[in-house]
C-alpha cells in the first residue's frame, strides 16, 4: 500500500526518505533515519525493524544480513517490506512473499526503492531512473521529482492520501521533516510546504546546532538576512508566498 525511496548524497552527507500512499499519515510509519543510516519499514508495517534497525546498523551491523536477522526473528516477515541504508553506504531490501501484489524492490548504490499495493513494477522503475537522472536538483526536490514520477507511472493502485519527505544532514534530528496525513494530491501538498519551508525554515535550519557546533548560529541577523534575500528573490520572480499561515489581527479601540 506504499511506496517509498531511501537516498544517500556522499558530498552534503544528506540521508533522505520520501513515502506516499493510500494510507493515513503514512510519514509518520515508515521512515527511520539515524546520522549514517536509514530504514523504510512498510507494508504491514513492524515498527521494531525501523527502531531497532536504525540502532543496529548505527553500531555497525550490515544491511544484508540485519534484514536477514529480522525476517528469521518476525513471524510475520511474509507481510513485511524493509528496506535499509547501513552504515558503511551499502543498500537492502526485503519482500516478503506475502505483500500484496504488485509488490517489490530495486536496489543501487546511492538509492534504493520499495512498494506494494502498486498498479505495477513500472512505479518502483520509474522512482528509481528518475532519482539517478535527476542529479542536477537538490536531494529535497531530486526525492520528490523520482516520487512524482513513480505516481504518474501508476503509483498506489488504491489512490492516494498521504506523503513524507525526511532529510538528515549527518545528525540525530532531521535537517527537514515534512508530512502531509490526509489529502486528495499529497505529493503537491509537499511540494507547497517545501517552497514553503524555503521561505523561513531552511534558513532556521541551517543555522541550529549540530555535534560540531553545540550552540549552533545564536546570532539572528544572518538568518534574517538570509530569509530577507530569499523573499526578495520570490517576489523579483513574481512568485506569491505558498503559505496558508494568518497574522493574529490586533483589536481596534
Amino acid at each position: 500500500m506504499t511506496y517509498s525511496i531511501i537516498a544517500r548524497d556522499p558530498e552534503s552527507h544528506e540521508i533522505g526518505i520520501a513515502v506516499a500512499s493510500r494510507f493515513f499519515a503514512c510519514g509518520a510509519a515508515v521512515p527511520y533515519i539515524g546520522r549514517r543510516v536509514a530504514v523504510a519499514t512498510q507494508a504491514f508495517v513492524n515498527p521494531l525493524w525501523g527502531t531497532e534497525g536504525r540502532r543496529m546498523l548505527e553500531s555497525g551491523d550490515p544491511a544484508d544480513a540485519l534484514l536477514k536477522e529480522f525476517a528469521a526473528r518476525d513471524a510475520g516477515r511474509d507481510i513485511r517490506q524493509c528496506h535499509m541504508l547501513d552504515a558503511k553506504g551499502n543498500f537492502a531490501a526485503h519482500t516478503g512473499a506475502g505483500c500484496v501484489d504488485w509488490a517489490g524492490h530495486r536496489v543501487g548504490d546511492m538509492h534504493s526503492v520499495a512498494g506494494n499495493m502498486l498498479t505495477g513494477p513500472e512505479v518502483v522503475e520509474a522512482t528509481f531512473d528518475t532519482y539517478a537522472a535527476r542529479s542536477d536538483l537538490p536531494m529535497a526536490e531530486r526525492l520528490l521529482a523520482a516520487m512524482r514520477a513513480g505516481e504518474e507511472a501508476g503509483g498506489d493502485k488504491r489512490g492516494r492520501q498521504a506523503a513524507g519527505l525526511v532529510i538528515h544532514r549527518g545528525q540525530d534530528h532531521a535537517y527537514l521533516d515534512l508530512r502531509v496525513d490526509d489529502h486528495g494530491d499529497p505529493l503537491s501538498e509537499l511540494d507547497r510546504l517545501l517552497e514553503v519551508a524555503g521561505e523561513r525554515y531552511l534558513h532556521v535550519a541551517e543555522a541550529m546546532p549540530s555535534l560540531d557546533n553545540f550552540s549552533g548560529t545564536s546570532d539572528r541577523g544572518p538568518i534574517d538576512a538570509a530569509i530577507t534575500r530569499a523573499e526578495e528573490a520570490r517576489k523579483a520572480a513574481g512568485k506569491p508566498s505558498r503559505s496558508l499561515a494568518t497574522d493574529l489581527e490586533t483589536k481596534k479601540d
